[in-house]
Parts: C-alpha cells; sequence; structure tokens
C-alpha cells in the first residue's frame, strides 16, 4: 500500500517537476555509464523538441489575445488603466536593461560551445526596422502561422483582440470561444509537458555523453546569474522607486514581499498567488482596495518582470553557446519582442518553457537548450514568479499614489 501511495504522489500531476527531476538525474548517470547507448536515444529528445515547436505559435495566440481580453472593467481602464499599463511595460524594460547588464557582465554561455546542427546556419532574423516592418507586417496571416513566423502572429492577433474588446457584447461569441480554445490550446500543452521526463531524460544523457561534464559548470553559472537578475530587478526596480515614491520603508515593503514570495516559490504560479497578494497588498501596506482589485489581476497576466530577466538571460546564454554576437539593434528588438510575448504565460507548471521557445525562434536561434533547461526549470521559475509577482505589487502602490490615493488608510503610521 505504501508503494501505491507513493506511486500516486509521484506520477501526479502536481509533482511533474519531481519526474523532470527524476529524469534530469537519470539521464545524467546514463550519459556517464551507457554514452553510446545515451546518443542513439537522442531521437526521443528530438521528438520531444518537435512537440514544443508545434505548440509555439496555438500558445503565442492564446496567450496574447486572453492577456488582452482579459482587461474588462472598461471604468477602471478609463481611469488608470492606460498609465498601469504605460508602467508595466516601462518596468518590463528596466528590468530587461539591468537584466541585460548583468548577463553580459557574467556571460553564463562563454567557454562552453555546443556544434551547430545542420537546421542551424548561425544566421539570425533580420532585425533591421524594414527587416522587423517587413516580417511583423505579413500579405498572408494564415502563410506567416503557417512557417512559424510568431512576430506576424503576435501582432494580428494583438490587434483582434483590441477590436473584440472594443466591440463589447457584440463580440462576445468571439471571446468565450477564443478563452475556450485558450482552455483547449493549454491542456494539450499539458498533455505534451507531461512527456517532459522522457524528454529531458534523453536530451541530458546525449548532453552528457557528447559534451562531457562541462555542461554542469555552465547550467549552474545560467542558474546564478538569472537570480542575481532577479535580486537586482527587485531592488532597482521596484524597492527604491516604490520608497522613494510612496514614502514607505524598505523594511516594511519587504517584510510585506517575503509573505507573498514563500507563496511564489511554493506554487510558481501568479494566479495561485492572486489572492494572498491583494490581502498583504492591503491589509500590510494600505493600498487601495478598488485599485488593487483592478491593477493586480491585470499585472498577474500582463506585468512580467521576471518574463524581461528570463528572456534576456536565455537569449545572451544561448548566443554565446552557439558562438553568435547580438547587435545592439537586435537586443533592443529582443526586449520589444519579449514585451510583447510575456502579456500572458501558460498556467501550466513548465509553461516557460514553450514561451522561451518561441521567443528564441522568432530570432532564428535554435531552442534545443530549452530542453535542457526544462530539466531544472523549477529553479529558474521560482525567482520569475516571485519577481513578476513582486511587481505587480510595486505598480499597484506607484499607481495608487498617482492617482492621489494612497495609503488608502491616511492615518497609519509606517511601521
Amino acid at each position: 500500500m505504501k508503494i501505491k501511495k507513493w506511486l500516486n504522489w509521484f506520477f501526479d500531476r502536481k509533482n511533474l517537476f519531481i519526474r523532470v527531476s527524476f529524469a534530469f538525474a537519470v539521464g545524467i548517470i546514463l550519459g556517464f555509464a551507457a554514452p553510446r547507448f545515451s546518443i542513439a536515444v537522442k531521437v526521443a529528445g528530438d521528438v520531444y523538441l518537435s512537440l514544443i515547436k508545434l505548440m509555439i505559435i496555438p500558445t503565442v495566440v492564446s496567450a496574447v489575445f486572453c492577456g488582452i481580453a482579459s482587461i474588462q472593467d472598461m471604468k477602471m481602464l478609463r481611469r488608470v488603466g492606460f498609465r498601469t499599463v504605460i508602467l508595466y511595460v516601462l518596468m518590463f524594460i528596466a528590468s530587461a536593461v539591468v537584466s541585460l547588464i548583468i548577463v553580459y557582465s557574467v556571460r553564463p554561455g562563454r567557454g562552453f560551445a555546443i556544434p551547430v546542427g545542420t537546421g542551424f546556419d548561425k544566421t539570425l532574423a533580420d532585425t533591421s526596422v524594414s527587416g522587423f516592418l517587413m516580417r511583423i507586417i505579413p500579405a498572408n496571416i494564415i502563410a506567416a502561422a503557417s512557417a512559424g513566423d510568431t512576430l506576424s502572429v503576435i501582432l494580428f492577433t494583438s490587434v483582434f483582440a483590441v477590436a473584440v474588446v472594443s466591440l463589447g457584447k457584440k463580440a462576445k461569441p468571439v471571446s468565450d470561444f477564443m478563452n475556450s480554445l485558450s482552455e483547449i490550446n493549454f491542456r494539450i500543452l499539458g498533455y505534451f509537458m507531461e512527456l517532459s521526463p522522457i524528454g529531458v531524460m534523453s536530451l541530458m544523457a546525449y548532453s552528457v555523453a557528447d559534451y562531457g561534464s562541462g555542461i554542469f559548470g555552465v547550467l549552474a553559472k545560467y542558474i546564478g546569474c538569472c537570480w542575481i537578475c532577479c535580486l537586482a530587478v527587485l531592488f532597482v526596480v521596484m524597492v527604491f522607486p516604490v520608497c522613494v515614491t510612496c514614502k514607505i520603508s524598505p523594511a516594511r515593503l519587504l517584510k510585506a514581499m517575503g509573505r507573498i514570495a514563500l507563496v511564489t516559490m511554493s506554487t510558481t504560479s501568479s494566479a495561485a498567488t492572486l489572492p494572498t497578494t491583494i490581502r498583504v497588498s492591503i491589509d500590510d501596506l494600505d493600498a487601495p482596495e478598488g485599485i488593487s482589485k483592478f491593477t493586480l489581476p491585470l499585472g498577474c497576466t500582463i506585468n512580467m518582470c521576471g518574463g524581461a530577466c528570463s528572456f534576456c538571460c536565455l537569449a545572451v546564454f544561448t548566443a554565446d553557446i552557439y558562438g553568435l554576437d547580438l547587435s545592439v539593434g537586435t537586443v533592443v528588438c529582443m526586449v520589444l519582442v519579449a514585451t510583447l510575448i510575456n502579456m500572458a504565460a501558460p498556467g501550466i507548471p513548465g509553461g516557460g518553457v514553450i514561451l522561451g521557445a518561441s521567443f528564441l525562434s522568432v530570432f532564428g536561434l535554435p531552442f534545443d537548450v530549452m530542453a535542457i533547461i526544462s530539466g531544472f526549470y523549477r529553479l529558474l521559475d521560482m525567482a520569475f514568479t516571485t519577481i513578476n509577482v513582486e511587481g505587480d505589487v510595486a505598480a499597484n502602490l506607484l499607481i495608487a499614489k498617482s492617482v492621489g490615493e494612497y495609503p488608502a488608510n491616511s492615518s497609519s503610521n509606517d511601521k
């Protein structure tokens, strides 16, 4: 009975990370103990990568549409919505700048090279102004989607979602259909993510057999770099501006943020943390209830400062291990694309792996590395999700202050 109970726990959908971690360890052992076998079974990992590629366009469409369509309260949107969205975008860009400074200082992928496969000629997508416009505005959206042109799909979906929201009740059937389609896409994605242990084990075994033990130092350096970026963003982009603008002590703010972080690190879900985020913001930080119940759910969908850390680190890391140099124009373009693509992340374990792959595909970068990263993605997701939510808290206070409603309880003392 104990064995059966343990197996039920091990194969519970909520414990996907445990299975992936176990497969990650098994893959390492196989890579050292049976290198020929490990190289031979790489096909399983290739299938897993194909499944990830298969879901890029459906996931991007669902994520972007639902992120925009979630803005339902038009009265509140007119009052604070515009400045909220602008602030979220500015925070994302600031987070990206801070992350880029750190990742270019650390260069976690330097000194470790992955041989370029036959499907990649080390040519990145055209990120000049003319090239960018020609790629983002397609003559045929169906052809663009079938060709995997993520930028075109993001633009069309954004315009489509704005039109649906502006029509209100007239477009409700379309909105309901797209929301149902989103649920279906994420359910399929969930099915595919259940295969992660097999894909991770295969690709990790192959990586160890082919690249040797040097891969572990590189991965550890990458994880450390991501965490450093998140901590820097927390203090530079969130704590400092809030403390200066809202006249709140750092100790009080960090104490409240710490309570929220305990939930985000255990759930790695912004949505699951939302009730705690709202309660702590109102009770511990004197945020106004009305604005909090608008900006925090909205931020849960489109404010992704942790995503800025994630994508910046991923782009530079991937470019370095493939021996590529990213131009200034490409980096700027990456920040803009990351701002769009991070509007909504799949609410399933490991969903960020799909968004990471879609981000790399926009610029023609190979996303094979995502399969290896997925093996320890939970360690990264704990940091990224926490920064996403703490960014919502910071933005909520700044917005409330900008409209003259902070603190909600004017007689409260700064504890």
